[in-house]
């Protein structure tokens, strides 16, 4: 059965009536809307009946009448399940003898009153960031504040409300922060003796230059049969991490880290993620390792799981190891070859199996010593990153098989398996309609087929003017994966068992992960009931932790483009709607909306769905995603981190020529008279 099955299944189930548990919106007017799932219509809530919630808080609710018949209910919030953000930017408005602060929100919400001994020296005007202590109901919120901000920085208050907004506190709760320093950095010797030492193993770390977490490490030796062993080593965090510790409950809040462009926000304090965890060279390391036999020929032999003790031999970084598989030479050449050598087979035999190729560019800024970005750069996958990325799908996939295959009372063990679901229909069908006007055809009667398919045209159009728009477009039909209970699969992976184990440091579910493999191979399996309540949290927060990447690095492009305001450069349309397209800029990557109020002087144009397309009414112009544009800089919204662009007329004239230009002026001509 796949997840979209699993869902309409689900969809039938009734709710109990009259009380409701969704997530509160609330507009600008102040009126609220609570979403909840399965519901056709939204709960409305008055802004007298909000009880402390605040926008995009969990919340339960009461509500007046039958919300399942398909009409809008009213109702009232007797209970803040979650809040989504405990922590504000503002300002200080002071008092004779208290204060108030009144938050930086496009959302209504209630000044905090902040009695004088709360303000931790913030003075009348001052921007801070504060925090809800306590809020009875019908009365103002009490708070304090955490942080005075520097009045002339705009750019780093701009970062920490991206992480707030998302539900990321910025501070580490001080019984966390005692927790982790009491942990000694010793390593007692009785806890050595209770795992395998492959400290005498050839290991080594291969991670980004500016990375401070090494949270994998990778062995390598021959064995005297000719095979090679290659262990996945992974930070043994559920070590240190205990459960229903100060230090679980935060990492579970937070369930992931967040990678904006100038700073990291970590799960775990720096005192675990960059130093006891982390698998710096020549220290001893606790770890949770798969161990592999491998062949010549890369056909995986034997595997081993279990908690080990390594020690790092070097740490490189990807740009260190790509120069090694460039030039064949350097340091430990000939097992970095070898393993690189496995690596390329295994995505050859994964592709061949099912697994979708789809490319991808990830853009990086380069900042000054204040974060302001001065350039962009486009990061490309090389075989460096290859070389990891297969080793750690490797441990991933053996992990969740192993655990997978065993029952207790002929029953699956409850897991936390990553999947990833089959392609939605309503997004395929209109996509296929589409690839099929380049040539393109699909056959759609499997799963497998489909993925045939999309192999085949993804190979088909590398270096073809249609390549962007078919990859980007393709990515969009896809279903997101997510973390639970029930496995489906990992589709675009072409894997039948898959599962996160290699990132405790920065992921959650990977520290879930560790706990049940461990008692498994213990044999004293404790089943989680809530775990997947667990996997539903880590997917949401996962899923908050890329809507603040998105928004920073937009806040970026914002603002490096700032410094081009009235240029024009050429882009590619990355989006269509009915109120206007998207261009990318092909020089710097950066988005921007061209409105279809600025088209207005030249057509009416009409959104064609179908086709990813803007058409003018009159002149058939179109505007469709893929067709290469020249734009002109003339906003940039840093508030919003909104770009605006206008169409460049030019464009058209190169594409339509001379004739196509004195149309275009005519029309112009005659609309000024």
């Amino acid at each position: 059965m796949s997840r979209n099955d699993h869902k309409k299944k689900k969809k039938n189930k009734s709710t109990s009536s009259g009380d409701y548990k969704g997530k509160l919106d609330i507009t600008r007017s102040g009126m609220g809307y609570v979403i909840v799932e399965n519901l056709e219509n939204d709960i409305l809530i008055r802004p007298g009946d909000f009880n402390t919630a605040l926008h995009g808080d969990t919340v339960r609710v009461a509500v007046d009448g039958d919300a399942k018949k398909g009409r809008r209910v009213q109702g009232k919030v007797v209970e803040v399940i979650q809040r989504k953000q405990s922590e504000f930017i503002g300002r200080i408005e002071m008092g004779s003898n208290f204060a108030f602060f009144i938050a930086n929100s496009e959302k209504p919400m209630p000044d905090i009153y902040m009695p004088m001994e709360n303000l931790n020296g913030a003075k009348d005007g001052d921007r801070v960031i504060a925090k809800i202590k306590s809020w009875e109901k019908n009365k103002k919120p009490l708070g304090e504040v955490l942080h005075i901000l520097d009045s002339g920085n705009v750019h780093d208050p701009a970062m920490k409300e991206i992480l707030m907004e998302n539900g990321f506190s910025l501070f580490f709760p001080e019984d966390v922060i005692e927790e982790s320093e009491r942990i000694p950095e010793i390593i007692p010797a009785d806890e050595i003796a209770n795992r395998k030492d492959v400290r005498d193993i050839l290991t080594f770390t291969i991670d980004p230059v500016d990375a401070k977490d090494f949270d994998d490490a990778i062995s390598f030796r021959v064995l005297k049969n000719g095979n090679y062993e290659i262990g996945v080593h992974i930070a043994d965090v559920s070590h240190f991490v205990q459960l229903d510790t100060a230090l679980d409950k935060e990492a579970y809040d937070r369930a992931t880290s967040v990678y904006l462009p100038d700073r990291v926000s970590p799960m775990l304090p720096e005192r675990i993620s960059n130093e006891l965890c982390s698998l710096r060279p020549k220290e001893d390391k606790l770890t949770f390792s798969a161990i592999f036999e491998i062949t010549p020929k890369s056909e995986v032999k034997e595997y081993w799981l279990g908690k080990t003790i390594i020690h790092s031999n070097h740490r490189f970084s990807y740009e260190d190891v790509q120069e090694i598989i460039e030039k064949e030479d350097g340091l430990y050449r000939d097992e970095i070859l070898i393993l690189n050598n496995i690596a390329q087979r295994f995505r050859k035999q994964r592709f061949k199996k099912g697994a979708i190729n789809f490319s991808s560019t990830e853009v990086r800024f380069k900042l000054d010593e204040t974060g302001k970005p001065i350039g962009i750069m486009v990061k490309e996958s090389k075989e460096a990153h290859q070389l990891i990325e297969e080793f750690m799908l490797l441990a991933n996939r053996y992990v969740a098989e192993h655990v997978g295959k065993i029952k207790i009372d002929k029953k699956e063990i409850p897991f936390p398996y990553r999947i990833h679901d089959t392609p939605d229909e309503m997004k395929l069908l209109p996509f296929v309609e589409f690839a099929k006007r380049y040539g393109h055809t699909f056959d759609t009667k499997s799963p497998e087929a489909i993925a045939r398919s999309f192999n085949q045209m993804l190979q088909d159009v590398k270096g073809k003017p249609e390549q962007h728009v078919l990859e980007q477009l393709g990515i969009r039909t896809m279903a997101k994966a997510v973390y639970t209970t029930e496995n489906i699969g990992h589709y675009g992976l072409g894997f039948k068992y898959y599962t996160h184990f290699t990132s405790p440091i920065r992921r959650y579910p990977d520290i879930l992960v560790h706990r049940i493999l461990f008692d498994v191979l213990n044999q004293n399996v404790v089943i989680d009931k809530k775990l997947e309540q667990k996997c539903k949290h880590s997917s949401e927060r996962e899923r908050a932790a890329m809507d603040g990447e998105r928004a920073a690095n937009k806040y970026k492009q914002v603002e490096y483009m700032q410094n081009y305001l009235g240029e024009e450069f050429d882009g590619v349309i990355s989006g269509v709607a009915a109120f206007g397209f998207w261009v990318e800029t092909i020089e710097h990557k950066c988005e921007g909306l061209v409105s279809i109020n600025s088209l207005l002087e030249y057509d009416d144009f009409r959104h064609i769905e179908t086709d990813y397309a803007l058409v003018g009414a009159r002149s058939g112009r179109q505007f469709r995603m893929g067709d290469k544009v020249r734009i002109k800089v003339v906003a940039a919204n840093l508030t919003k981190r909104q770009l605006d662009y206008e169409w460049v007329i030019s464009a058209a004239v190169n594409e339509n020529g001379e004739e196509g230009e004195k149309k275009q002026e005519g029309k112009k001509k005659k609309k000024i008279k």
